[in-house]
């Protein structure tokens, strides 16, 4: 049952990892990439649709994106949607593919994007830090019950706090990778 406990708070604590690499993914730096556009939505025909799934995006260069829409009809939709969204790049469309020109960031734009993605950062650690707690409670809840001596739930607690510390060191190193990123002019 402690085993349970352990494996479950560890998978929880890898799927926030996961999940603080993919959304730092469509955090914009100074390079181009198709995950800028992760979260923007097409309104097709109807239907909010993600960019990806209705056009192929490349990165020919390093700081130009192009969508070119599988129907072309809905080009026009596409470009809406990246004017509304809060990427802060104007499109230019010539008539079969949209093209995306990544300008340099200002300094203070990396700046700004820096701590964001710091507070990110520090937001996924209080969230593995919760996973940790929730286990300890589950822990403690299970020695009252008798299932488990005071001993095996110090060890179990202390094999926790080891997880945890961990993941809160990985969190950190993605942070400071991206920061890195972000900062590179």
């Amino acid at each position: 049952m402690i085993k349970e406990i352990i494996k479950d708070s560890e998978e929880r604590m890898k799927k926030v990892i996961e999940i603080t690499k993919k959304e730092f993914m469509s955090v914009r730096t100074g390079k181009a990439s198709p995950a800028l556009l992760d979260k923007v939505s097409v309104d097709y025909y109807g239907t909010p649709t993600p960019v990806t799934q209705l056009a192929n995006v490349s990165t020919p260069e390093p700081r130009l994106i192009i969508i070119q829409p599988w129907d072309k009809s809905a080009l026009a939709e596409i470009e809406r949607a990246i004017l509304k969204s809060d990427l802060g790049i104007t499109p230019s469309n010539d008539g079969s593919v949209i093209r995306l020109a990544i300008p340099p960031l200002t300094e203070e734009r990396r700046k700004e994007l820096a701590k964001s993605t710091k507070k990110e950062g520090e937001e996924k650690k209080v969230a593995v830090r919760n996973i940790r707690r929730d286990a300890n409670e589950h822990l403690k809840k299970i020695e009252k019950e008798g299932s488990i001596s005071a001993d095996e739930n110090k060890k179990a607690q202390e094999e926790i706090q080891k997880i945890t510390d961990k993941y809160v060191k990985e969190i950190d190193q993605v942070v400071a990778n991206k920061e890195k990123e972000i900062m590179e002019v």
